[in-house]
C-alpha cells in the first residue's frame, strides 16, 4: 500500500522545509541577537547523508517539495554538492532555496542545471545604511547584486521582506514599486517574535491588515489574485504591472487551515509547526540504527499529531523562552 502522510485533521503533507545550518553570515535583529547564538557542535548537526536519506524517506510517504533554509544555507560547506545529490531524487519535483544571496552569486550557473526552481531572497531594506542596521553587517552590494542575477535567470525568484514597526515601514511602497517593470514577487512578512531574546515590544504592529491598507492607500487598483491551496502568501498584483506582491500572515497564522509542511531542523528536530518546541529528535533515532521502514513508521505517527494550528501548536510549548529563528530554520 502507498502511505501518505495524512495528519488528522485530512491535510497531506507534501512539503518540506529543512535547515541545513545554524550558522548565518548576518545578524538580522530580528533573527537572532548581535552577538549571535550559541552554534551548535557539528556532531550535532545533521550530515548530508542522514538529509539525504530523511528526504528520499519522506518523498516515499508523498513529499515532493523541499525548501533548503538555514541560518545562511550556503555558509555550510560542501552545500552545493549536498543540492547536487538531492537532485538525484527522482521523487522530488522541486528544490527551493531561501538565502541571504551574500553567498550565492557564483553558484547560479550551476544551480540553473538542477532542479531548483525558485529561490527566496532575503532583503529587509532597499537602503544601503539601514540594510547594514538590520543586519549588523555590510553586504548590501552583495545581496543586490544577487538580486539583479537572480533576476536574469530562469529561477523564479521571490524578495522576502520582514516588515519591522518603525525601521523599514515606509519601504512598502518603494518595493510595491519594484514590481511595476520587474517579475518580481515580492512578498512582506509580518515579523515574528523568534530573535533568541524572548518577544520584541513594538509601538505598532504592522500585520497583515495594516501592511495591505498602507498600500491601498498608495495603489487603490490592487487586485487580490487567487492563491493556490497551501500558499503561505495572499497575493496581489497593481494594475499592469509587471510582478506581483503577497504578504504571509507568518504571526497572525489566519494561513494555517490547509497547511501542508513539516519542518526539520540542521540539529534533525522534527517540528510540526513553526510554533511549537519540536516534538522529536531524528538525528539520535537515525544513529542508534532505525530502518527506513521506521523512519516511516515514526513520521506517519509524528504527522498525526500536527496541531489544527500554529496557536495550539504555541500553546502546547513548554518553554516561553523563543527560540532564534536561525535555529528553527527561516
Amino acid at each position: 500500500m502507498n502511505q501518505q502522510l495524512v495528519d488528522n485533521f485530512g491535510r497531506q503533507i507534501s512539503y518540506l522545509r529543512l535547515a541545513i545550518t545554524d550558522r548565518c553570515n548576518l545578524r538580522c535583529q530580528y533573527c537572532m541577537p548581535a552577538h549571535g547564538i550559541d552554534i551548535v557542535d557539528r556532531e550535532e548537526l545533521l550530515t548530508y547523508k542522514e538529509m539525504y536519506r530523511i528526504t528520499r524517506v519522506l518523498s516515499e510517504l508523498g513529499v515532493n517539495k523541499v525548501r533548503l533554509t538555514g541560518g545562511e544555507p550556503f555558509v555550510r560547506k560542501g552545500f552545493m554538492s549536498f543540492l547536487e545529490m538531492l537532485d538525484f531524487n527522482d521523487l522530488l519535483d522541486e528544490i527551493n532555496i531561501t538565502t541571504n544571496g551574500v553567498l550565492i552569486s557564483k553558484h547560479l550557473e550551476q544551480i540553473e542545471k538542477l532542479k531548483v526552481k525558485s529561490i527566496n531572497l532575503s532583503l529587509d531594506s532597499l537602503n544601503r545604511e539601514k540594510f547594514k542596521t538590520i543586519t549588523r553587517r555590510d553586504q548590501f552590494e552583495k545581496t543586490y547584486k544577487a538580486l539583479g542575477l537572480l533576476e536574469k535567470s530562469k529561477l523564479n525568484l521571490k524578495l522576502n521582506v520582514v516588515v519591522q514597526s518603525g525601521i523599514n515601514t515606509n519601504e512598502i511602497i518603494d518595493f510595491v514599486e519594484l514590481t511595476k517593470t520587474r517579475n518580481i514577487a515580492v512578498r512582506f512578512i509580518e515579523e515574528m517574535p523568534f530573535n533568541g531574546v524572548g518577544q520584541k515590544q513594538t509601538n505598532e504592529v504592522w500585520n497583515y491588515n495594516k501592511i495591505l491598507s498602507e498600500i491601498n492607500r498608495e495603489f487603490p487598483n490592487t487586485e487580490k489574485l487567487k492563491d493556490k491551496k497551501s500558499s503561505t502568501s495572499m497575493n496581489f498584483k497593481v494594475e499592469n504591472y509587471k510582478g506581483t506582491f503577497g504578504i504571509i500572515p507568518a504571526f497572525t497564522r489566519t494561513i494555517c487551515s490547509d497547511c501542508n509542511r513539516i519542518r526539520i531542523t540542521a540539529t534533525g528536530m522534527f517540528k510540526n509547526c513553526l510554533f511549537d518546541d519540536g516534538v522529536f529528535n531524528i538525528r539520535q533515532f537515525m544513529r542508534n540504527g532505525a530502518s527506513n521502514d521506521e523512519l516511516k513508521e515514526l513520521f506517519l505517527k509524528l504527522v498525526a499529531k500536527k496541531p489544527k494550528d500554529g496557536f495550539l501548536a504555541e500553546a502546547n510549548r513548554d518553554s516561553d523562552v523563543t527560540e532564534s529563528m536561525s535555529t528553527i530554520g527561516g
